[in-house]
């Protein structure tokens, strides 16, 4: 396997491993609240976890290079509760942007945005057309919330209410870093969104007519989503899925035909 991190390797050992097929992958994440039960930390822990569990599952003639973590994303919405960490969505994107157009002065055209924040979406879809239309880059925007989760994991209400600390979150937590969690808080957050949808309304959080929202007008708490039901064994399911599924991601932009890129 040829995966290596970008902090760990010298100037000339970079330019003598890059090649055509080289794809660099950008991890995106957050510092933010997620409750009492989940430290700030999570989006961070899940997706280092998610890409560690990718990599096991690279071909070993794929060459690969990981960037250095975007730990702080823009979580605007979640500003109002103690902990959180924010760029400005106009910060963010010019973050990503300068990181895109690094990787692309080292001669690598396949880039890979691997986010584990919600929050962070709209940004990287500007960024991501902006860094393609700039650098004539592929740059795959893969958001590991957008993946289809294995099945009978978890209800399917829970998964489509379970926005933040809920459910998912907590059992992946549980898997990769259990001692973080407190295990005592967990709670049953009934979002605003599942009762709109129990009451028959078309307008809810998320879905083809959501609303602009803060944390707190889903549930008082910032979580939305039954951490009650979360358990190590659904975490260990959920991540060794996504993994495999980042893994696909990866394999298929080293594969991409850039000539289609006009």
């Amino acid at each position: 396997m040829s995966v290596h991190e970008w902090q760990e390797l010298t100037t000339t050992e970079m330019a003598g491993l890059v090649d055509a097929g080289t794809v660099a992958v950008l991890p995106l994440a957050a510092i933010e609240q997620h409750g009492a039960h989940l430290p700030l930390s999570t989006d961070l822990d899940i997706g280092l976890g998610l890409l560690e569990a990718a990599a096991t599952r690279l071909a070993p003639d794929r060459n690969v290079i990981l960037l250095p973590p975007l730990a702080l994303g823009s979580s605007l919405e979640h500003a109002d509760f103690t902990g959180t960490l924010s760029l400005l969505p106009e910060t963010a994107i010019a973050v990503i942007e300068a990181l895109g157009e690094a990787v692309s002065r080292a001669g690598i055209r396949r880039l890979v945005l691997f986010n584990s924040h919600g929050g962070n979406k709209a940004v990287i879809d500007l960024a991501a057309l902006k860094l393609r239309a700039r650098h004539a880059m592929l740059v795959v925007k893969a958001n590991y919330f957008r993946f289809t989760p294995p099945a009978q994991t978890l209800p399917a209400e829970e998964l489509r209410h379970g926005l933040h600390g809920g459910a998912l979150e907590t059992s992946m937590m549980l898997h990769l870093a259990p001692d973080k969690v407190r295990v005592a808080r967990l709670a049953d957050a009934v979002s605003e969104g599942r009762i709109r949808e129990q009451a028959g309304s078309t307008l809810g959080p998320e879905g083809d007519a959501g609303y602009a929202w803060m944390a707190q007008d889903l549930h008082a708490s910032g979580v939305t989503g039954n951490a009650t039901l979360a358990d190590a064994e659904t975490g260990r399911r959920l991540v060794d899925h996504f993994g495999a599924r980042l893994a696909q991601v990866i394999e298929e932009a080293g594969a991409f035909d850039l000539d289609t890129l006009r």
